[in-house]
């Protein structure tokens, strides 16, 4: 097809230019229309003068009242001033260094400017705005760029690349009943629309045929994953023991556990194993319902392993679900910190049976553990696992089923997407009898009175936090780190108590043996980077000071925050922050305002986009590049529907190759291993 011929076939683009497009990753025609504009400038509706907003970008329409004057202010420095008027008010214009500018500016010519008005209210004036002629009165699309390739450059080459596909002609790839059902534009007329529209509708319209397909597109590329991930069910659960394990629990399932274990049972009940995220926010109760979920696979006579992402995580979760699942399944507990004789004893459990449910680190994907039927892979705080890692502990069983659990906030709204390859249950409740931590957000002169407050709780036997965000001190930035704050504290406000120092930096042993001793009651006060975020169940810690908070997140505040309120004192958590910016507050507002996570994260999301929101993301989802992930969610909740339809009918799209191609390209980028 021309469209995926080198870029190198468009006129003016040579070997330099087609090495300028390739930095940008356009190798193709294609790629190229694909290249979108990152905005717009509108000229198409000039404005009056006294109608341009200030400090506003915006166009300009009038006559030139005087050739441009010129100004010599200094060496290297030469000014043009010329007036323009619309007809009601003149505007004073003004050039810097540009002669070449000034000398095409003719007396009662009408032009266009496009600039930022300055005003007093009696005069206005623009600096160095662009300049052309009538003709120019449209919406104008500015691309991203790289060094040594310009706007206009970009501009006359998708121009050349739009005649060719206007030419070969570009088939409908959408199935022709979204496209009437979504009233959407055609391909060809989207991509015209896209690069050069002629106004508003037809730029809005554009977008939504563009958005549509690209949700589409993403939706049918994680279907088909989760449909290739169906193997056949290595592990049939015909009972469901869930009446029996909640009979022997010393508390009430919440309804939202209740229904989690529910989904989980009828998944295994299937013909593929279960492929289930539990979402829940800090203290929702996801151990509970893994235990119920366990107790019906190791009831039909399977094994259940979880790998947890430290030690002590590790430890707790196999003394609760030995609490939770009672003396009738054997919990055994493997880790690296086990003497080669110990782990030698557990591993020959494990392979004969003799152990139900195995609980562990990274020593469970070891080549050593063997399961004698390994029914129920669970994985917890799955963001802290590479894909590999949860296939290689799989690849243990026959196709056993997959339980992932996260308490890392992320919005309901991404849900759908972010894990597009898991059916997902969220624990929206928590426990009764959880109290909610009190939050307060101070600035560097309440220091000294929050240290007081710190103090008095460590008198009467609590334990508690001081989190920052770095470990050293550095130069360039004037943040307070976790060394110098360690020793500042042990030195000066709290000489006599007993500090802990934990960070990022130090040794795994280290670190293990520096949250056991915190989790024995042994060190009062730890002062810690964001390592705490997940693994430290303490229900004695009943108070965190962060400092700089201005510098975390906000899902990750809430992480830190719910290491304390896990027992039965009532908690606190004390932001620290100077900084008195509009956007800050509002986050710290929002931290005081609510403990829901999900409300959290999608206030999260709202201040930071999408992009910042995952950071150095693991899903491996491929880069979108005209869906919103906040404004399209109606769109892709129709776009996945019709794509389960479509797929339904036509499971390896042999009908519609034009698709199955979008699909790979779209994937191409981050591998199929990536949406494991």
């Amino acid at each position: 097809m021309p469209l995926f011929a080198s870029i190198r076939t468009l006129k003016g683009v040579g070997e330099k230019r087609a090495a300028l497009y390739e930095k940008l990753g356009i190798r193709t025609l294609w790629d190229l229309l694909c290249h979108y504009p990152r905005g717009y400038e509108d000229w198409s509706a000039p404005r009056l003068i006294s109608d341009a907003e200030v400090g506003v970008p915006c166009c300009i329409r009038g006559w030139v009242v005087n050739t441009p004057s010129e100004y010599r202010v200094r060496k290297g420095m030469t000014l043009y001033r010329f007036r323009v008027t619309d007809g009601y008010r003149s505007m004073q214009v003004t050039l810097f260094n540009n002669p070449y500018a000034a000398a095409k500016i003719r007396r009662d010519e009408e032009i266009l400017l496009y600039g930022t008005v300055v005003s007093d209210g009696r005069r206005a004036e623009m600096t160095s705005p662009q300049i052309g002629t009538v003709a120019a009165a449209k919406i104008r699309p500015l691309y991203p760029l790289t060094e040594g390739l310009t706007n206009k450059m970009i501009e006359t080459n998708v121009a050349d690349a739009l005649a060719v596909a206007a030419k070969v002609g570009l088939p409908e790839c959408l199935p022709t009943d979204c496209v009437v059902r979504e009233g959407l534009c055609d391909r060809l007329t989207a991509l015209q629309s896209i690069h050069f529209p002629k106004d508003h509708a037809a730029l809005e319209e554009a977008k939504r045929r563009l958005v549509y397909e690209e949700l589409f597109v993403l939706q049918l590329g994680l279907l088909r994953l989760k449909g290739r991930n169906r193997r056949q069910n290595g592990a049939v659960i015909t009972t469901d023991y869930t009446a029996e394990f909640v009979r022997g629990l010393p508390f009430s399932l919440t309804g939202a556990q209740a229904r989690a274990i529910a989904d989980c049972v009828k998944d295994m009940k299937g013909d593929s194993p279960m492929s289930r995220l539990i979402q829940g926010d800090v203290g929702s109760g996801k151990t509970a319902v893994a235990a119920g979920v366990a107790y019906s696979v190791i009831k039909a006579g399977k094994q259940a392993a979880m790998m947890a992402p430290t030690e002590i995580l590790a430890e707790q979760h196999a003394n609760s679900l030995q609490t939770l699942l009672g003396d009738s399944v054997r919990v055994g507990l493997l880790t690296g910190s086990l003497t080669p004789a110990k782990k030698k004893l557990l591993h020959e459990a494990i392979a004969n049976g003799d152990i139900d449910f195995v609980v562990g680190t990274h020593a469970l994907i070891s080549d050593k553990v063997q399961f004698a039927d390994l029914g129920l892979v669970i994985t917890d705080e799955q963001h802290r696992f590479g894909v590999a890692q949860r296939a290689t502990l799989a690849a243990k069983g026959k196709n056993p089923h997959l339980l992932v659990m996260s308490a890392t906030p992320i919005p309901r709204t991404l849900a759908l997407i972010l894990y597009g390859d898991l059916d997902v249950s969220v624990l929206d409740e928590l426990p009764p009898g959880r109290q909610p931590v009190e939050t307060f957000a101070i600035g560097e002169d309440k220091r000294e009175r929050a240290y007081g407050y710190v103090r008095k709780h460590l008198d009467e036997g609590r334990q508690g936090f001081i989190v920052c965000p770095l470990v050293e001190e550095s130069e360039e930035i004037d943040l307070r780190s976790a060394t110098e704050v360690f020793e500042q504290l042990k030195k000066g406000p709290f000489r006599g108590y007993t500090l802990g120092l934990l960070h990022g930096k130090m040794k795994a042993a280290d670190k293990e043996a520096v949250m056991a001793a915190f989790a024995a009651g042994e060190i009062q006060l730890l002062v810690s980077t964001t390592v705490i975020e997940v693994g430290v169940d303490v229900p004695n810690a009943v108070i965190m000071v962060i400092e700089n908070a201005e510098r975390f997140g906000l899902a990750q505040l809430h992480q830190l925050r719910g290491r304390v309120g896990r027992g039965k004192h009532r908690s606190t958590c004390i932001l620290i922050s100077d900084n008195r910016g509009e956007d800050n507050l509002r986050r710290l507002g929002v931290m005081k305002a609510t403990n829901d996570g999900f409300k959290i994260a999608d206030e999260d999301l709202k201040l930071r986009g999408p992009g910042d929101f995952f950071g150095n993301r693991q899903h491996g989802l491929p880069q979108l590049k005209v869906a919103d992930l906040l404004e399209d969610m109606p769109l892709l909740q129709r776009a996945q529907n019709s794509a389960a339809n479509l797929l339904h009918t036509d499971p390896d799209l042999s009908s519609h190759p034009l698709l199955s191609q979008a699909v790979e390209r779209l994937f191409a980028q981050v591998g199929e291993e990536g949406l494991n």
